[in-house]
């Protein structure tokens, strides 16, 4: 088990540690191509996220459809069954991690990187209709095959398909980590936390959710994400507009401090590192890139199955889950957390010792904070790690003094055996499992503190919102998934094999909800990883061909007929 975990951290460092040194940071290479991507589709199609976002608003409504165009599924249910892939775990907890190690300007970011991404979403999606494969018989997806598979097969050549098998491979192989155990486990996980529900029960409900849904194939996955999305979304948008009408006098000095800390951030609860511009730019990038998945090819699939003639038509429908995902929901919860303030604060903390949040670090002379790996003793007097020592961290930060008791009326002397996971005072050999102390919070127990926070003026319940949304989140991304890796499996193995993988995906959703799945969520970022790759290749070729379906698209306005 070590050696492959050895592999997974060496795979994950090739895909996302390599990359262009600049300022002594690295900017992964997988970046660098998504964001030049980006440019380079909003350049050669002039802007075409800002020329036709209101036309796109009007065909998702259904002012335009036709009843009788080929397609599984109308406009506004297939940008709703990429809409509860895309809008998920990550609006809540990856934005909380953006602030958490770029502080507020992280926030400026993502809206560059979401306003690159809807040209990018305009372009996959577009080739994506026009390449679709329309069969009767297409299996039990629906009538409609289509993705990045089906494009680079049939827009670069018959000589690509090995490149196309590709990625359809390592998409569906994703499918069943990111996209469905690791939602599922998430979700069990946010469960826990709250109340006392076993794992195995959490499961169990959510798989049978999951199976009642998916087995019925894209049109009731259409069917149950228009109303899913837009009630998840709603509920959530509306609790944070609440936070923001109560904290109103401190919106727009908020706006200021986020457009102020983009250029010249300053250090924040991370140490001195977090003040580098680069690092504030990179880590609002990664969250947009990843929070409205922009150039990863999985949208595409979702929308090929869209009713339409035009392919272009959904193409302008796509372009809107960028700004609705990022520019709209990620800009609500970074608001709430830097407003409430939670974001810097440090709150009273139990740690477990063989908590995956709990880390140690080592702090240099110029202030930065390094990582180091289970250190054999850490020793502490009077609550204070030795000075020059490892210190323990939660969420990567050092804890400045530890206790041994949850009131913090014990300062804990004695030593921490980090292999062992366990502490011993001084003058007593029982063992000591758990310690506590005043820690900063990151991700989704971030943002559910912020809601708690900030709605606390009219009563406690902020951070239960916060746990359904995670809920409805989680179920809602594995069932956009779950039809993702359909059309994979479809692709390479045919018709046949995609109710045995349907089956197989419940059951991976029931055993990411009682594992541990730390290992397989870096497994699934090194296959997102790779298969960006051919799919932004195959956006950059055929460039000309997607000028040419728009330029005739608006010249010939089919819409008016």
């Amino acid at each position: 088990m070590e050696r492959v975990e050895e592999l997974v951290k060496t795979l994950s460092h090739l895909v996302w540690g390599v990359g262009i040194p600049v300022g002594g940071e690295t900017i992964p290479w997988v970046v660098v191509a998504l964001l030049g991507t980006g440019v380079w589709l909003t350049l050669r199609l002039g802007f075409i996220q800002l020329r036709r976002v209101g036309h796109g608003i009007a065909v998702a409504s259904g002012k335009y459809d036709d009843p009788s165009d080929p397609g599984d599924v109308t406009h506004f249910q297939a940008l709703t069954t990429a809409l509860s892939a895309t809008v998920g775990i990550g609006n809540i907890g990856g934005v909380a991690i953006a602030i958490h190690w770029g502080g507020p300007g992280a926030l400026f970011w993502t809206w560059i990187t979401a306003g690159l991404g809807m040209a990018t979403k305009f372009a996959e999606v577009t080739l994506a209709q026009h390449y679709r494969q329309v069969d009767k018989d297409a299996g039990g997806g629906g009538t409609i095959a289509g993705g990045p598979m089906y494009y680079i097969e049939r827009g670069l050549g018959p000589s690509w398909k090995p490149l196309a098998v590709f990625f359809a491979v390592a998409l569906g192989l994703t499918a069943f980590l990111t996209g469905d155990g690791v939602q599922a486990n998430t979700v069990a996980d946010s469960v826990k936390a709250m109340f006392p529900v076993d794992p195995w029960i959490t499961g169990a409900i959510s798989a049978s959710v999951l199976a009642a849904v998916i087995l019925g194939g894209i049109q009731r996955i259409g069917k149950v994400t228009a109303i899913l999305a837009p009630a998840m979304a709603l509920t959530y948008v509306a609790a944070a507009l609440l936070v923001l009408i109560i904290h109103a006098g401190e919106v727009l000095p908020t706006f200021g401090l986020i457009f102020r800390e983009a250029f010249n951030p300053q250090a924040g609860v991370a140490g001195t590192g977090v003040g580098a511009f680069l690092v504030t730019m990179m880590w609002g990038v990664k969250r947009g890139l990843f929070s409205n998945e922009a150039g990863q090819g999985s949208a595409p699939i979702a929308h090929a199955a869209a009713r339409t003639d035009e392919p272009v038509s959904e193409g302008v429908v796509a372009l809107l889950e960028p700004f609705i995902d990022t520019i709209l929901i990620c800009t609500m919860t970074a608001l709430v957390i830097v407003i409430t303030g939670v974001w810097k604060d440090r709150i009273a903390t139990e740690m477990p010792l063989d908590d995956g949040d709990l880390t140690y670090a080592l702090q240099e002379a110029d202030g930065e904070l390094k990582d180091v790996k289970e250190p054999r003793d850490v020793h502490v007097r009077h609550g204070y790690p030795s000075v020059g020592g490892p210190q323990l961290a939660w969420h990567d930060i050092p804890v400045e003094r530890l206790y041994t008791d949850a009131a913090h009326t014990r300062p804990f002397t004695g030593v921490i055996d980090a292999e062992g996971h366990s502490a011993k005072s001084k003058g007593d050999d029982a063992p000591i499992t758990t310690l506590h102390g005043d820690a900063v919070e990151s991700g989704a127990p971030l943002t559910m503190l912020a809601f708690r926070r900030g709605l606390s003026g009219i009563g406690d319940f902020g951070h239960y919102i916060v746990l359904l949304c995670v809920v409805l989140f989680g179920v809602s991304t594995a069932i956009s998934w779950s039809y993702y890796g359909d059309r994979c499996v479809n692709y390479v193995l045919g018709k046949r094999a995609t109710v045995p993988y349907k089956i197989i995906f419940v059951v991976m959703h029931f055993v990411g909800a009682v594992v541990p799945l730390s290992l397989i969520w870096e497994l699934g970022d090194v296959l997102l990883g790779v298969v960006i790759v051919p799919n932004l290749i195959a956006l950059v070729l055929p460039t000309p061909k997607i000028k040419e379906l728009v330029d005739s698209y608006f010249e010939r306005k089919p819409w008016k007929r």
